[in-house]
């Protein structure tokens, strides 16, 4: 979480090498591996869509994720390779639980930000995941599909 005018070049590169530069790369040296009619699933975030302060940088790095998605759909639709974007919110992991964010995410719990009330978690997050990755989203493909209890939507 970086304000606009104290962002560095290096912040900038790390993030767009890490979410953006290596997710591309990686999925490029996939392709060949993949059977046609496969399933591929980017991880992006509620951060592209919302706009929290600070975050510009990290959003930026997400917000291209869903647009790989939207174009990766386009280019291997001949392959019938569905690609998706999943989008998390406000998942109770390990970094939410330490004590230098204990007092943001109280004020995320108690501003109603999240209209189911609480904290998604990584078993929720992996179901969405199985199922675009499974023939049951055999429809589905170019979207975002977002796991964040509503943060997101409102």
């Amino acid at each position: 979480m970086t304000p606009l005018g104290h962002i560095t070049e290096e912040d900038c590169d790390a993030l767009f090498n890490a979410n953006v530069k290596g997710l591309l790369f990686t999925v490029q040296k996939a392709l060949p591996l993949m059977p046609d009619g496969g399933s591929i699933i980017l991880n992006a975030s509620i951060v592209a869509s919302k706009g929290f302060g600070g975050w510009s940088v990290y959003s930026a790095t997400k917000a291209a994720v869903r647009s790989l998605a939207r174009t990766w759909t386009t280019d291997l639709k001949d392959r019938r390779i569905r690609v998706n974007a999943l989008s998390p919110g406000y998942i109770d992991t390990a970094p939410w639980r330490s004590v230098t964010v204990a007092e943001m995410r109280a004020n995320i719990m108690s501003s109603g930000t999240v209209p189911l009330g609480r904290f998604g978690t990584a078993d929720e997050v992996a179901k969405a995941a199985a199922f675009l990755a499974t023939d049951d989203s055999s429809y589905v493909t170019g979207t975002e599909l977002f796991v964040d209890g509503g943060v997101a939507q409102i």
